[in-house]
């Protein structure tokens, strides 16, 4: 792993987290049911992302070699891409999520997110879809995602490496108490 994709998979996870605990939290342990993209949660996968483009920008030279899928309570699905600190998601209802005789899964998607610095905070409309085999295989898959709005046309592929999604553990809670008034006492002398 190159020294420069630890700080991205950590804006990636951080962004995942964020989503996840913005819209509620994960109680089940996705790993044990191996089912992909699974219960609510984050999942990273590591691998070779071999094209990012947006609209006319080919990301593809910055995007990072780690994907991040995040699945909400209510069933949506992101896929997040890091392209040097900045994120597209490919979004998308993951109760829709059919696939078919050879096993390859079909999101259809409906919003394109982007952020940076760990959070997603843009959102355009879009159709589309995220292809994708079952990552928990021992075999290398792709997740594939392509969509298009009114204006603009977005493009990612991720190749992995075979080995099985990591279920990142969530930051630890700050224990450091702060003082409730911030304002300092003199000192008598």
């Amino acid at each position: 792993m190159r020294d420069t994709e630890i700080p991205a998979m950590k804006t990636i996870v951080k962004a995942a987290i964020f989503t996840v605990l913005t819209f509620g939290t994960a109680a089940q342990s996705i790993a044990a049911e191996k089912n992909f993209p699974g219960a609510p949660g984050v999942l990273t996968l590591a691998g070779k992302c071999s094209k990012l483009l947006v609209a006319k920008l080919d990301a593809t030279k910055q995007c990072q070699n780690q994907l991040a899928s995040v699945t909400l309570p209510n069933g949506r699905v992101t896929f997040i891409f890091n392209a040097g600190g900045k994120l597209l998601g490919f979004e998308g209802d993951g109760t829709s999520i059919k696939a078919d005789a050879a096993g390859k899964a079909s999101l259809p998607l409906s919003l394109v997110t982007t952020g940076v610095a760990g959070r997603m905070s843009g959102q355009v409309k879009v159709t589309g879809t995220c292809t994708f085999g079952n990552p928990y295989s021992g075999k290398p898959v792709a997740v594939q995602c392509s969509a298009k709005s009114t204006d603009s046309s977005f493009a990612a592929n991720f190749d992995t490496n075979g080995k099985a999604p990591v279920q990142p553990k969530p930051p630890k809670a700050s224990t450091e108490k702060k003082p409730a008034d911030s304002k300092e006492t003199p000192k008598k002398q």
